[in-house]
């Protein structure tokens, strides 16, 4: 006697079956590596930056992988690795000395601000005044308890750092466990994502293209503005004597991943108490220094490193940067302008420019 068979199944009904199981499968796995989203987007945004040291490893090993994913990620360590922690360590430290000085009192926000507003003119006073800010001492209260609970707060969060110095390892790791991987197989991965896209070639061609280019510009463009400023910045409060000159520099170096204001949000308040406060000649070197040579850099840099390669206007840049930012937090300083690139890229191919567009036929 023979079994019954199955009722048919149409392949239209079988394919949707297949992307819904597909779809299904796909959020689970991403459900599982979301503890981790830091240390897998960061390894896949350091293998995409490092990808050109790879090939050359590979060359110079004789085709190799394993040796040659193994000696870029050496590199990866000595380059990166080994400079970040000696700025973090710095950075504890100097965070965790002038946390101890606001506690003392010896660092009192509510006095600067009073020197400040004693040094204003008449008519700054007046302006005040007429936009109901003239009760100076419920404002100075505001002020310094804003910035006071703030310093605290940026205190704490860097402070933290090193308290969850075991989760913070353990991210690091599967960071540089996987970065060894993508390094080593990352070509072979790459061409089955891009296989299992059902796009037409050139489209998603096109489409990696932007997505790696934008990647390897936003990064070492955002970054490299971020050390200079960072570096400059931390000089001159230096020289200036300025006591925590390194965390200074460091906050300076993340504010410069927003475009144009960045690191003048530091400066400009110190130049201004500089002035309020009778010492001319520190606030005109630092305002000087801040104007010609760190803003320079922004200005100069950013388009070449930033705008130039991702052939993004600099308004798109600055938006998907902030937007970034606010959505994603660190992190979104990369995916923000990702984001914005791919949306010029499909819809610049869904609807071509004129120029893209063939002639009629005459």
């Amino acid at each position: 006697m023979t079994a019954p068979s199955s009722p048919p199944r149409s392949p239209a009904m079988e394919n949707k079956w297949f992307l819904a199981l597909l779809i299904a499968v796909s959020l689970g796995f991403g459900l599982i590596l979301q503890p981790f989203y830091g240390a897998v987007f960061w390894g896949m945004v350091l293998a995409i930056l490092f990808a050109p040291l790879q090939r050359r490893m590979l060359r110079l090993t004789g085709q190799k992988p394993n040796i040659a994913a193994f000696g870029t990620l050496a590199s990866i360590i000595i380059i990166v690795v080994l400079p970040l922690t000696f700025i973090v360590t710095s950075l504890v430290q100097e965070t965790a000395a002038v946390y101890q000085r606001i506690q003392s009192g010896e660092l009192n926000f509510a006095v600067l601000l009073q020197q400040i507003f004693d040094a204003l003119p008449a008519f700054v006073i007046r302006l005040l005044e007429r936009f109901e800010l003239g009760n100076l001492s419920a404002l100075l209260q505001q002020l310094s308890s804003a910035v006071t609970h703030g310093s605290q707060a940026i205190a704490t969060q860097v402070l933290n750092i090193g308290q969850n110095t075991f989760d913070f390892m353990v991210s690091f790791v599967v960071m540089l466990y996987l970065l060894f991987f993508l390094l080593r197989d990352g070509v072979g991965l790459a061409r089955r994502i891009r296989d299992a896209i059902p796009l037409a070639t050139d489209h998603k061609r096109e489409l990696f293209g932007k997505f790696a280019t934008v990647i390897r510009a936003t990064v070492k463009g955002n970054i490299l503005v971020a050390m200079s400023q960072g570096a400059l910045g931390g000089l001159i409060f230096a020289f200036l004597g300025i006591p925590g000159a390194v965390l200074w520099g460091v906050v300076m170096a993340v504010l410069s991943l927003l475009p144009a204001v960045g690191a003048s949000l530091v400066w400009g308040p110190v130049a201004l108490y500089f002035f309020s406060t009778g010492a001319i000649w520190q606030g005109t070197v630092l305002t000087a220094f801040g104007l010609l040579v760190i803003g320079l850099v922004d200005n100069i840099l950013r388009p070449i490193l930033v705008g130039k390669d991702t052939k993004m206007p600099d308004y798109l840049v600055l938006l998907s940067t902030l937007g970034g930012l606010a959505v994603f937090g660190l992190n979104g300083f990369v995916i923000g302008p990702v984001i914005a690139a791919m949306f010029m890229a499909v819809w610049g191919i869904f609807s071509p420019s004129a120029s893209d567009t063939p002639a009629p036929p005459a």
